[in-house]
Order: structure tokens, then sequence, then C-alpha cells
């Protein structure tokens, strides 16, 4: 029978529950465990599909087509595992599902209250992967802080799960924050211990106190931290904020927090964690052999979160090739013609982003044409593989009113247009084409060579798709479709002739880019513009001809 971590947060926000999470997750499987990681949201929306990426980040999509938390991509992409639709759930789905049942007639004429109804669906769900053998331990993060009210269903739940379990089933981490006064040059436990506190209010005390903090904490201060909070000493651990998330669980590893966890839950230490291959891509990471400049061209560049597996994919592949990626960040809303050059013109290479509707597509267009025309190395996702397209018809077809049917219903000339299967559909949440699909590769097309095989699985979140009437008008003119759904023949990467490397996917590389495993299409990329700055620099600097 599985064994249960829940991780709980004080104090404040954004202190990285994810990241401890599979630092102690990533721990555990080294030491020789199945593990996993799922994530408790305590907002009321179903799942992220319709919220903005500046209200709540990127919207991560797992393989069986499950809209998520971006925690989850974190989960990914530490423990080289894929995650499912079990491993979100949020406060909507939870009522949605007690709901349901009360109309069916499930609860036989009782009154549905919070608990026991809400509790045990909330309780039904984390354990829900624990019911077979699949796993021997896992990982819970619940989201948001100790206090909020959003959270007081959640914590009841783990609270009955600890009284149903025994003491060596289940245990609490709680992460909080130590923040240091720099006036009074001291480090300030009181916020810990009110944390502490209004957990105890409902029955529930912490097994660990992990404690971020910018200054190390000394032995007194833990002691302190232990009495005050009833934790062992041994039981608090220091969590220093590092350069880089890929150190954590290295960092997690010296305060020996896997150990002190397997103790508490009376499991055998197993093996000692094998942390090579983490070690050597830290190694390349921390030591590069030299500096590209990458522009990421987007709508929400405000708020790094909302492209944060494409940042993270960027890490892996910079480290895959020993160089430091570093990122621009273009609003393409605000991205004038005449200011191309300044802008763009001294980069390595230029990624457009994915995202929804009309706003700043302009400047992605724009931003599209110049790299095309000047030879800069050239990655679209999604709507970036949709805006190529529509730069392309305009530029090089001359279809001068070319568009997405998303930006002109009844465009001139449609080269993108809506799915037929999602012609119908009313409903905004969980409707897209969305999760893993096929992908068969043209065998002379540079994606083929990147992956090295036919047949390609990759990960979708669209409703657009590419319009098949012009197909042959672009391949003719020189943008080629190099792969497509074997079965829908939808297009899913087109191709540039004649430039050295210009790829766009409707699908996401960035989903499945992992430390053991970066993404081949973001691997050659960066390859691509470290080629591109070595030749530039031999050079001395940008070419005259690039377009003013």
């Amino acid at each position: 029978m599985a064994k249960y971590i829940f991780i709980t947060g004080g104090v404040t926000s954004s202190l990285g529950k994810g990241i401890l999470g599979a630092s102690l997750a990533k721990l555990l499987q080294a030491r020789g465990y199945k593990v996993t990681i799922q994530k408790f949201d305590p907002y009321i929306n179903v799942d992220p599909g319709t919220l903005n990426p500046y209200e709540h980040g990127e919207c991560f999509v797992t393989e069986d087509g499950a809209e998520t938390d971006l925690d989850l991509g974190h989960y990914e992409r530490f423990l080289n595992i894929n995650t499912s639709q079990a491993n979100n759930v949020t406060t909507g789905r939870v009522y949605q599902t007690v709901i349901n049942r009360e109309r069916e007639g499930g609860y036989l004429g009782k009154t549905v209250q919070v608990i026991p109804h809400i509790t045990d669906e909330i309780k039904r769900r984390m354990t829900l992967l624990g019911q077979n053998d699949e796993y021997d331990i896992i990982l819970t993060e619940i989201g948001g802080t100790v206090g909020d009210i959003e959270s007081l269903p959640y914590l009841e739940a783990i609270r009955q799960i600890q009284w149903e379990l025994s003491e060596e089933e289940c245990i609490v981490l709680h992460l909080t924050l130590i923040p240091y006064l720099r006036a009074a040059k001291e480090l300030k436990t009181k916020p810990t211990q009110h944390s502490v506190k209004q957990m105890a209010e409902i029955g529930l005390l912490p097994d660990v106190i992990v404690c971020r903090t910018e200054k190390p904490l000394y032995g007194e201060l833990k002691r302190k931290i232990a009495l005050f909070c009833n934790v062992k000493a041994n039981s608090v651990i220091e969590a220093a904020d590092a350069n880089s998330i890929y150190e954590v669980p290295l960092n997690m590893m010296r305060e020996n927090l896997d150990e002190i966890c397997l103790d508490k839950l009376k499991l055998d230490m197993g093996k000692e964690p094998k942390m090579d291959k983490w070690n050597d891509f830290l190694s390349r990471l921390k030591n590069p052999k030299s500096t590209i400049e990458i522009g990421l061209v987007g709508k929400y560049v405000e708020l790094q979160d909302a492209y944060k597996s494409i940042l993270e994919s960027f890490i892996h592949a910079g480290a895959a090739n020993e160089v430091t990626v570093n990122v621009h960040y273009i609003h393409s809303e605000h991205l004038k013609v005449n200011q191309l050059k300044e802008k763009l013109g001294h980069l390595d290479g230029i990624l457009v982003a994915p995202g929804f509707g009309n706003r700043g597509i302009q400047g992605k267009i724009d931003a599209i044409q110049f790299t095309r025309e000047n030879k800069i190395p050239f990655l679209g996702i999604c709507l970036g593989m949709q805006c190529a397209v529509i730069e392309y018809a305009r530029n090089v077809l001359g279809y001068e009113n070319a568009n997405s049917t998303e930006m002109e219903e009844h465009a001139e000339h449609p080269v993108i247009n809506m799915m037929e299967e999602q012609k119908t559909i009313k409903n905004m949440g969980g409707t897209m084409r969305l999760g893993s699909y096929e992908c068969e590769l043209k065998k002379d097309s540079l994606a083929h060579k990147i992956y090295g095989r036919n047949y390609i699985n990759e990960r979708h979140r669209h409703r657009y798709e590419f319009n098949d009437q012009y197909l042959a008008e672009f391949e003719e003119a020189g943008m080629t479709a190099v792969g497509k759904h074997p079965e829908a023949q939808l297009v899913e990467i087109v191709e540039v002739k004649d430039h050295p490397f210009f790829i766009a996917s409707q699908f996401h590389p960035e989903y499945k880019s992992t430390v053991e495993n970066p993404h081949p299409l973001f691997v050659s990329f960066i390859e691509a513009a470290n080629k591109y700055a070595i030749n530039k620099n031999a050079k001395g600097g940008v070419e005259e001809e690039v377009m003013s």
C-alpha cells in the first residue's frame, strides 16, 4: 500500500512547494522507490484551461489531454515521468463531482455538506493513485497558503487521513518562510510559528518544517523553531535560496530530507541516491563554453510563468549544447516594423510563442518575416506556427488578406481555419484538441533528421489548423508540410527551404522536455542558434543586409 507525503505552505505564496515536492520525489526515486506527485488547487475553476496566463501562468498539458497547473511540468521535468488527469485536482472539479452525484440521487436524500461530502471526495482523490501497486510513495502538494479560506477543506481532509492511517503511513511537510530583517540583521521565526499555530487550530501538525531562507539557519534558531512548532530539531530543514531550481534536489539531499521522510514513514533507506546524470547536467549548465541570445516573441512576456515550459526547455537544450541561453522577452503587441532591426537584429535565434486571440498578432507576423528573410534560426510553436503560415501567405504567396479565422472570421484567404470537429463545440473548458497525437515525418526533412525516426508523438492544445486547400501552393513556393497526423492528415510541422533553421510546429514540444531528455527540437534550435552566433562573430557582427 502506498504511503503519503502532504506538502503545505505557510506565511506567503510562491515559496516553491512544487519545486520542493519535485526535489524530494527525485531523491526518493533515486533511492529506488516508485514515486508520483499530485497537485490540489483551491480555486473553483474546474481546471486552469480557461484561466488567463496573467492570472495563473502557463497551462500545462499532460499526455492524456488534461489541462493542469504548471507545477505538473516541474514534476515531469524532475522525475522524467508522465503525469495524468489524476495528478491535478481543483476545488471546482471536487464540487462538480459532488453536485453531479447529488443530482443523480447518490446521497439518498441526505443534506450535502462540506464535511463529510466534500472532504470525502477530496480524500478519495488524494488516495486514488495509491489504490494499486503502481506507486510506493505519493506526494501531494496543496496549493495556496495555510490560513486561506479556500484551503481549509483540503487541510481538514489531510487531518482525517492522518487520523484514519497510522503515523508511519502519512506525514506532512510544511514549507514556510524565515524572513531576514536587514535593519535588525536578524532572521525571524515568528511568521513560521503563527503559520504552524494556524494549522494546529484545525488539528493538523507538521512532521517536517522546511524553511525558505536567504541566510543560513544556525543551530539555535532551528532548535527554537522545533520547540515552538512541536517537531524534532532534526526535522527543521534549511531551504536556502538557490541560483537554479535544479540545485534544489542536491541541497535537500545535503539536508537529509529524503532520509528524514523515509525514517518517519518507516521505510528502508534503499540504495544511495545516484545523481550522476543530474550532476552532469548541472556541470554543463554551470560551465558553458559560449553564450547565445534568443528572442522570445509573445503576448504575455510580463509574466515569465506564462512561458515556463519554454524557458525550462531552453535551459535543458542550453546545457545539452554547453551554452548559456540569454532570453530576451519581446512583447509582440508593442513591436513595430521600424523597430525590427533594433529589437531582433542582434539575436541568434527567435522563438514565436503560443497564445490565443488577435492581440499582438501583427507583431508576431512581422518578427517572423524579419527572421525568415534574414535567415535567423526560427522556431514557432502552436500560434507561432500559424503566424508563420500567415506571414508566408502574405509575403511569399502574395495573399495580402491571408489570415486565421480566429482573427478574422470571414478572411478572404483563411490559410488557418477552425478544425471541423471544433465548429459545433460551445463550452470553452477542456474542449480543444488536447493531449498526445501521432505525427508522421517526411524522411527527407530536417524534422526527421532531428527526431531520427518516422513517427513521433507530441502534445497539443489548439482549435485551429493549417487549411489544406492551400497546401499545394505553399509547398510549391517553398514552405513544406513535413509532419502530418497519419489518419486525419492534419499538418503538424512546416519547414521553409533554403533557410538554416526554420521549423514551426502545431504541437507544444516544450511540454515534453526534461532534464534527462531535453527535447530534440529545442536542442537542435539552440545548436543552430549557436552556429549562427559563431558565424556572425566570425564576420564581425550583424551583417549589413539585415533588414531595416
